[in-house]
């Protein structure tokens, strides 16, 4: 069963939290961060971006990156920017986006857990993005990234989240730069926490990781990593636990950079095996249903359409993001690794099918392909099947803001 504990969160004080919130590090790159991070020096992404704050030509996984992340973190509590909570409690974080809401508990999730599988894993890691957030950890002394968790309802808990909610007012409530509304609640009474701890220890067998496999595997590794100097605050990560009924996943998109010595018609003609492929033209191809896809590429776009029976209907095999991977690029693009082929990058939903075209007409990339989203009936599956998704299958929005709640490991005072 799952065991989760309230714990004792560094925050923003309620008049620097909108400043303070930011972007997950993990959406942004370097520069991105800086452009948002421009005129604020309250902006988390100080602390998770560090490398904003150095030479424009540092490497940002350079030793010095993590020493800033440290020095910027110390001097945010030091100006009482973020202050560190007088009694360990849980906290409820409710996300509005364009009139859809989802709420879900804040707290520490055993590292043991992890580890025993209790909390499920449907990806592999990537080992460049894990040994960045094991630096960052270990060298800052703080969880600053949120793992995202999902668990089948609990009709007790659902209740629980809803009656707080209606009493209590927000700690934080505010709309941020891209209209997702934030209010997030303490829960501070003994009783209550006394509660919703035994609710999950007897009524919530698994949790699955929804976003954030890289921050759940380094806290566990620099945990190990810490042996005898290991803290009671490192036994546990900072983990956000929705109700899979409040939750939606977005597609999650590929771009490639060549077509392994291929051209365009060539690849089309191999595709023909396995695909139905018909040209569409200027307009984007964003699939409504499974085992469809679409393909961008020399300012077109295209639709593929799998033949029944070119795909197994086992749990893993059934999945659209499987198909990619077996059936085009591993089979005729050469990429049999996306954890570490760096001729593939990955391209959230969120940001729409126009990202895709942007980065193939910039020539970046050669060919882009949209996919219909995972569903969360199929995560369930796949994680409970001990199987793992290729890298980077699930994507969900809204995303939870880095900053407003910090776990820090080194018994921070």
């Amino acid at each position: 069963m799952a065991t989760i504990v309230p714990f004792k969160a560094l925050r923003p004080q309620a008049q620097f939290a909108k400043q303070v919130a930011a972007r997950p590090y993990d959406v942004l790159n370097s520069k991105e961060a800086k452009e948002e991070a421009q005129g604020n020096p309250y902006s988390f992404l100080h602390i998770t971006k560090p490398e904003i704050d150095l030479a424009e030509n540092v490497n940002p996984y350079a030793a010095e990156v993590y020493a800033k992340a440290k020095e910027n973190l110390h001097a945010f509590m030091q100006r009482d920017v973020l202050f560190r909570e007088n009694k360990a409690c849980y906290y409820i974080y409710q996300l509005i986006m364009q009139g859809r809401s989802q709420t879900g508990l804040v707290c520490g999730s055993a590292v043991s857990d992890y580890e025993n599988d209790v909390i499920k894993k449907h990806e592999f890691t990537r080992p460049e993005k894990e040994n960045d957030r094991i630096n960052h950890i270990r060298i800052s002394g703080a969880q600053t990234g949120n793992v995202f968790l999902a668990y089948r309802d609990v009709d007790e808990m659902n209740e629980l989240i809803a009656k707080w909610k209606e009493d209590k007012s927000p700690i934080y409530d505010f709309v941020a730069d891209d209209d997702i509304q934030h209010s997030i609640w303490v829960v501070n009474d003994d009783a209550v926490i006394e509660l919703i701890s035994t609710i999950f220890k007897q009524q919530v067998p698994q949790t699955y990781i929804a976003d954030g496999h890289h921050r759940a595997a380094s806290a566990a590794k620099v945990h190990a990593a810490l042996g005898e100097d290991a803290t009671e605050d490192s036994t546990v990560f900072l983990t956000t636990l929705f109700p899979a009924s409040e939750l939606k996943i977005l597609d999650y998109n590929r771009v490639v950079k060549d077509l392994n010595g291929l051209s365009l018609n060539e690849l089309i003609e191999k595709l023909a095996a396995d695909f139905d492929c018909r040209l569409v033209g200027k307009d984007a191809v964003k699939p409504a249903d499974q085992h469809v896809f679409g393909m961008y590429a020399d300012g077109n776009w295209y639709q593929l359409t799998a033949k029944e029976g070119t795909f197994s209907n086992d749990p893993i095999g059934v999945l659209d993001v499987t198909i990619l991977s077996d059936n085009i690029l591993a089979k005729h693009l050469g990429i049999t690794d996306q954890r570490t082929d760096k001729r593939i990058d990955f391209v959230g939903g969120i940001r729409g099918l126009g990202e895709l075209q942007k980065r193939v007409d910039s020539g970046e990339m050669k060919i882009a392909f949209s996919l219909y989203p995972v569903t969360m009936d199929q995560l369930f599956d796949i994680a409970d099947s001990g199987n793992v998704m290729p890298p980077k299958s699930t994507w969900f929005e809204p995303k939870l803001r880095d900053g407003l709640l910090t776990h820090l490991i080194y018994n921070e005072s």
